[in-house]
């Protein structure tokens, strides 16, 4: 089990560690866009939209880890007061009832209009805007698989903390 655990929070990890090299690489292409714009007057659509491609990037593909991590939004008025036991039981029931379930739900609804753009091999609907937009698209089920391994991942170790108390 502690093999599974860390693999998964191992991939994660990665995904995480590597996306993050992206808001470097978009606040100097944000930068660039803005001094070619006003200071050549040039401007670059595939640029502009590279920014918005890193940035779907470090949403997406850093969700796993900001869940790993534990820095994702919570609702704490009640969580850090509960116990050990209490917060184990809130953290298994959000991943079974809430988490997992969104994660198939945005397998499940985006397949169809993911494959769709790959049928068409769906490009940017500006002159000079970036080819393969369907690899953008692509993103979404894989942003919910990646999501889902660490979810499944946290629900193990909070059934393993329930059980280590004996209550399961």
């Amino acid at each position: 089990m502690n093999r599974l655990l860390s693999g998964l929070d191992a991939l994660a990890e990665w995904t995480g560690r590597a996306v993050s090299w992206l808001t470097l690489a978009m606040v100097v292409a944000t930068v660039a866009v803005v001094v070619l714009r006003y200071a050549a007057g040039v401007g670059l659509i595939w640029l502009q939209e590279s920014v918005n491609w890193m940035h779907a990037l470090v949403f997406m593909l850093g969700a796993a880890y900001t869940l790993k991590a534990d820095e994702h939004v919570r609702v704490d008025v009640f969580y850090r007061r509960m116990s050990e036991r209490g917060r184990a039981i809130v953290d298994l029931a959000g991943t079974l009832l809430f988490l997992l379930p969104l994660c198939a739900f945005l397998i499940v609804e985006s397949w169809p209009w993911v494959a769709a753009s790959w049928r068409v091999a769906e490009r940017s609907r500006e002159a000079g805007g970036l080819p393969m937009l369907y690899l953008l698209k692509s993103l979404i089920p894989l942003m919910a698989a990646l999501l889902a391994l660490q979810g499944i991942a946290g629900g193990l170790r909070a059934w393993l903390r329930l059980r280590a108390a004996g209550r399961v």
